[in-house]
């Protein structure tokens, strides 16, 4: 597993210099490019914290993450906002740290000049949020009409929020509380914090794990009753 940063404002090429001059971090489609050249196809994972950038760059950087043959996992250690959340989006996974957030939103630009221009700036903008509607809206599931609302919101998204709304798979560090499943019958179920809480009460114990003579049937009956009454405890039964 290669793990990239994809840390600082994401910019063209021929504008790292200027940015980096600035005091900013920056990446770049070129620093991505030759991380994943010297990743040969082997898995990798993005290590993402970036209030995003300029469209183009991003997008290919985007392009770059799709057509890579190797699984891409992204975590968001940080934030991704903007271009970087697309980026992220690239993944075939998608991971939040519990503090991280992701950031969605229209298409913003400047523009100068007369009435044409400002007529092209914003057909290119209406394209441009087009795009990303569909680009979030397949990749979360979410209706197209329901991520654009969010977008003119300006909508963060805490690890949670991205989780439920289809933006993100999972949150880092959460372990798989999945039940455990039994198929026997008249073995009592035990779920893992019954299992960890038993593990717990024998631990200390193991002076008492020696070889002992074979129980009478009284001392049976004995243990047995304690038994019942250890699963009685455990399961909240007590009397």
């Amino acid at each position: 597993m290669v793990t990239i940063p994809m840390k600082g404002i994401v910019t063209p090429n021929d504008m790292a210099e200027v940015y980096s001059w600035l005091g900013y971090d920056v990446v770049t489609p070129n620093d991505l490019s030759e991380a994943l050249n010297n990743a040969n196809g082997e898995d990798i994972t993005l290590e993402i914290n970036s209030p995003g950038g300029y469209v183009d760059a991003g997008s290919e950087m985007y392009t770059a993450l799709k057509k890579y043959s190797g699984n891409i996992t992204a975590q968001i250690v940080g934030q991704a906002c903007s271009a970087a959340s697309w980026i992220a989006l690239a993944a075939d996974k998608v991971e939040m740290s519990p503090t991280a957030q992701l950031m969605i939103h229209r298409a913003s630009t400047g523009v100068d000049g007369n009435s044409d221009d400002i007529a092209s700036a914003l057909q290119s903008l209406n394209s441009l949020d087009a795009a990303f509607v569909d680009l979030y809206s397949k990749r979360s599931g979410m209706d197209k009409q329901d991520v654009y609302r969010m977008m003119c919101k300006t909508t963060w998204m805490n690890a949670k929020e991205a989780v439920n709304n289809g933006f993100a798979d999972a949150i880092m560090f959460e372990e798989d509380a999945a039940p455990t499943i039994i198929n026997a019958y008249g073995i009592p179920t035990l779920s893992n914090q019954m299992i960890t809480k038993v593990k717990n009460l024998l631990h200390g114990k193991s002076a008492e794990n020696v070889a002992k003579p074979p129980q009478t049937k009284q001392e049976n009956k004995k243990n047995n009753s304690q038994l019942q009454e250890k699963l009685a405890i455990l399961f909240g039964k007590e009397n």
